[in-house]
């Protein structure tokens, strides 16, 4: 029987203190009684402008993929009005059912032999052309039930989403 202890994972306001710190910030972090909440106290603005330089550097990667990504699927006509940096990763949002589909065929994913594939054709489209295109990047499609002429994409990590500019490139 193996009476191993491992020790409780630092809370999250801990380990945001400690990372303040490494940085050389100057900040009081506490957890709010309401809400189970991190807040962090009025930084004075040299601090304030640290953060923010390190949370462009630490997301640099990221957010430049992200924006590349915005502006070739604008030059094909595809609107990814959703698509933002969350948590790290891309988040591709709410896609209509026609730009899904110009996505897909741009993809490699074939055409059913209706004019205009449903909701979900075009969904299974994606979720077949998808890791194909960008050498095994997952990405969950849904469809909306509440307005079935809108998908709902998932997120991607930069790697996959470069992988996808390149592919949407040629």
């Amino acid at each position: 029987m193996n009476d191993t202890y491992a020790p409780a994972p630092p809370s999250p306001s801990s380990e945001l203190r400690a990372a303040l710190s490494e940085a050389g910030l100057r900040a009081a972090v506490t957890e709010a009684e309401v809400g189970n909440q991190v807040r962090i106290a009025p930084l004075d603005p040299s601090d304030a402008r640290q953060l923010a330089r390190l949370i462009r550097t630490g997301t640099k990667r990221t957010l430049k993929a992200a924006r590349s990504l915005k502006e070739i699927c604008e030059a094909h006509r595809i609107g990814l009005p959703g698509l933002r940096v969350r948590q790290g990763r891309i988040t591709l949002g709410t896609v209509q059912v026609d730009d899904a589909a110009r996505l897909a065929r741009l993809l490699g994913a074939v055409p059913p032999t209706t004019e205009q594939p449903d909701a979900d054709t075009v969904r299974t489209m994606l979720g077949q052309a998808f890791p194909q295109a960008t050498g095994g990047g997952a990405l969950s499609v849904s469809v909306r039930e509440d307005t079935p002429e809108i998908l709902e994409l998932g997120s991607i990590d930069a790697r996959t989403a470069r992988r996808l500019i390149s592919t949407l490139r040629f």
